[in-house]
Parts: structure tokens; C-alpha cells; sequence
């Protein structure tokens, strides 16, 4: 599939926090796609939330031939996603009006509060496609009124989207089981890995080849950090393990459960809290890991997991649909939220006296994905396709 069957189009991308950043899964989605359909003849619009920096700083005006356009936003949890979707929304109907946008692509449901905004479809000649990288409301951090709003973006997504993307047959399966509407399965990509000696990791951490066990994440409670704790330690105090547990994530707007995982690892010399770690740092983890352990109760498609299956790692990870799906048959799985079962695979896994298994790396290239979602587009413009 080439541009050539689409002409140039012009899009804006709304929805990731910042780009060029691992702030969160959606801004490596957005990072790597948007990119690709520029190679593809394409113009991108990114509407990144405005953060603070430090004075003096220049903010970038262009990454890899997207252009970036600053969005005002609150940075607090429960009002982040929706006031810079309010003013990200406002710009892009502005472009838009003006003729400058073919198609307004939103990333996740949160920031979809406001597409009742855009004129009816019959009244447009742009189109606005929406990929949901899970189904935000049933995330542990979101409870009372914004489990609400997140419904409320999800009934909106249903009825304003010309287009939606998932990433999963379950998330497919959801929205034509709930909804009755139809949508379009493209998983995330892949990045080709670089593997990399453990130098910087030695030097920082003192951790070596085969030595310890990763975890890539955010810090928030659906991604279930505080099983794996728990988890490994009984495992090494049975075992007498000399193996270490590597945690590489930020804080992320939930402070008390950062704090109580802080609490968790205090003192304990087998467990590492890297903070935010990216580039070279990053490869040696993914590079020199035993193992990649992943206990999330809720995903979309983790881009954490889809890389370590890229670095050829072994992969334990909770039993949910979206997680059992991207490692398949050698992938290892324990009960979500069990820390009983997740104790007894590590120590399985650990004593094992056999070579453990290893995901194979099946998934798409990231310039496939832009082949895939340009498809989308093509379908939401086809006059042919839109109903009066």
C-alpha cells in the first residue's frame, strides 16, 4: 500500500501529552505513527498539552516533519485530558473551517468529551477518526465523577466518530456487543530492538546479564506493580534468589499509590526503582533482562510488552485478553491479580532448569500501521461510504 492510492493528506492528531516523549503509551504511538505518514507524502498537525519548563527553555516547533502546536491545559489528574481537549478540539475546527484538515484523529477516549463541537458529518467535508487504547473508564485510577466523564467520551466516541480504531479483538468485540458499531482492529507496532551491552545499567544499578527481572511502566495502580512486589518477594525469601526486581517508571498524577510502592521497596536491596528511564538506559534493561514481568489488571495494547517480545525476552504476564494476546502460545500467564498465582509461576520460572520460552515477535511495523490507518481515512472520506 502506497500514498498514491490517497493523495496528500493533512492531519491532526489529538490526545498524547507530548511528543517527542515516553510520557505514556499513547505519545510512543503517536511519536512513531505520525512520523511514518509524513515519509508517506502526508501533513501532521500534533496538538501536544502545554507543561511546565524551565525558563529560558525553547520549545521545539517540529519533530520528524510534524509540525507541534502547544494546547493549554491544567496539569492535575482530573482535569488534565479534558481542558486541553477542549482547547485542542477548538483549534482543530478552527484549521478545519479553514480547510487545512482532511481528517482529526483523537487518540484515547478522554480527550473525546468535545467532539459533539465538530458541525454534523453531512456538513464537513473532513472526517474525524477516533483509536481507543482501552477502555479508560474501567481503569482502577478513575472513580465517581471521572468514571462518568470517560462514559460520557465513550458514548460520544459511538456517536460523533466517522471511524474507530481498537487494538483488540476484545475491545472490538465490546464495542459491537455494547454499542452494535463496528470497528477496525489495528494493533500497535514495533520498533526494530538495539541490543546493547549492560554498561550504564552496571555503573548505576549494578545489575548484569540475566540477573534481574523488568518491569516497564507507568506507576498506577491498574498496572499492578504491588502484586509484583509482594510476589517476588516471598519468591526470593523461599528461594534465597539473588535476582532483582527492576521497576522503570515514573510517578504518573497518582501520588499515594507512587508513595505506597515507595514504602513497598524501602530497604529492599533486590529491588530497583529507576524512575523514567529512556535511550541507551532503556535498550540495556530491555537488552540484559531475564525476564519482563507485566501484572497490569487493564490494558490497550502495553508498547512496554510489544517491546520486550522485540528484544526477545521471556514474558510473564497477567492473564487478561490483551496481554495473552500479544505474547500467545510462549508467553507465560498467571491469574490477573492474584498474588498467589503470580508467586507460584516466578518460582516456577526462576528454578526452571530449561531455556525459558520466548514471544515470537509477529507484530506490524509502525509504517505498516500508517498503511493500515491511512486505509481508515480513505474509507471515512469516500463520499460512497458516508450515509445521509
Amino acid at each position: 500500500m502506497t500514498i498514491k492510492n490517497y493523495g496528500q493528506l493533512n492531519i491532526a492528531m489529538i490526545g498524547q501529552k507530548s511528543v517527542p516523549s515516553r510520557d505514556g503509551g499513547i505519545d510512543v504511538v503517536v511519536g512513531e505513527l505520525a512520523p511514518e505518514m509524513v515519509k508517506m507524502g502526508n501533513v501532521l498537525t500534533l496538538f501536544n498539552r502545554r507543561r511546565k519548563y524551565a525558563k529560558g527553555t525553547t520549545l521545539p516547533k517540529e519533530y520528524k516533519g510534524c509540525s507541534l502546536v502547544e494546547c493549554y491545559t491544567i496539569n492535575k489528574r482530573s482535569l488534565d485530558a479534558l481542558v486541553y481537549s477542549y482547547f485542542a478540539t477548538k483549534k482543530a475546527i478552527k484549521m478545519a473551517k479553514k480547510g487545512l484538515l482532511d481528517v482529526v484523529h483523537y487518540h484515547a477516549e478522554g480527550p473525546c468529551f468535545f467532539l459533539y463541537k465538530f458541525p454534523k458529518k453531512q456538513k464537513r467535508k473532513y472526517r474525524i477518526v477516533v483509536t481507543v487504547h482501552g477502555i479508560d473508564s474501567m481503569r482502577a485510577k478513575w472513580k465517581g465523577l471521572g468514571s462518568k466523564v470517560l462514559k460520557a467520551c465513550e458514548n460520544r466516541i459511538v456517536k460523533y466518530a466517522d471511524e474507530i480504531i481498537v487494538l483488540s479483538k476484545n475491545d472490538h468485540d465490546y464495542f459491537m456487543e455494547k454499542y452494535g458499531r463496528e470497528t477496525t482492529i489495528i494493533p500497535n507496532g514495533a520498533m526494530p530492538a538495539i541490543f546493547k551491552q549492560p554498561n550504564l545499567i552496571k555503573e548505576k544499578w549494578g545489575l548484569d546479564k540475566n540477573q534481574y527481572l523488568l518491569s516497564v511502566t507507568r506507576i498506577v495502580p491498574e498496572k499492578g506493580l504491588h502484586y509484583l512486589i509482594e510476589a517476588f518477594l516471598r519468591v526470593t525469601e523461599k528461594t534465597g534468589s539473588k535476582v532483582k526486581l527492576v521497576l522503570a517508571g515514573s510517578f504518573n498524577h497518582d501520588k499515594a499509590y507512587y508513595d505506597k510502592i515507595v514504602n513497598m521497596c524501602k530497604d529492599k536491596e533486590n529491588i530497583v526503582l529507576t524512575d523514567f528511564v529512556c535511550g541507551e538506559v532503556l535498550q540495556e534493561l530491555y537488552s540484559n533482562a531475564l525476564l519482563y514481568v507485566l501484572p497490569s489488571e487493564l490494558e490497550g495494547m502495553s508498547m512496554a510488552l510489544i517491546e520486550a517480545i522485540a528484544y526477545q525476552r521471556p514474558c510473564l504476564v497477567s492473564n487478561i485478553p490483551e496481554n495473552a494476546n500479544v505474547v500467545g502460545e510462549n508467553g507465560y500467564l498467571f491469574e490477573s491479580t492474584s498474588v498467589e498465582s503470580l508467586t507460584e509461576k516466578l518460582e516456577e520460572l526462576l528454578t526452571a532448569k530449561e531455556p525459558l520460552k520466548v514471544p515470537c515477535n509477529n507484530q506490524m511495523s509502525w509504517e505498516e500501521v500508517a498503511s493500515k490507518t491511512l486505509e481508515v481515512y480513505k474509507g471515512a472520506l469516500d463520499e460512497s461510504s458516508i450515509s445521509e
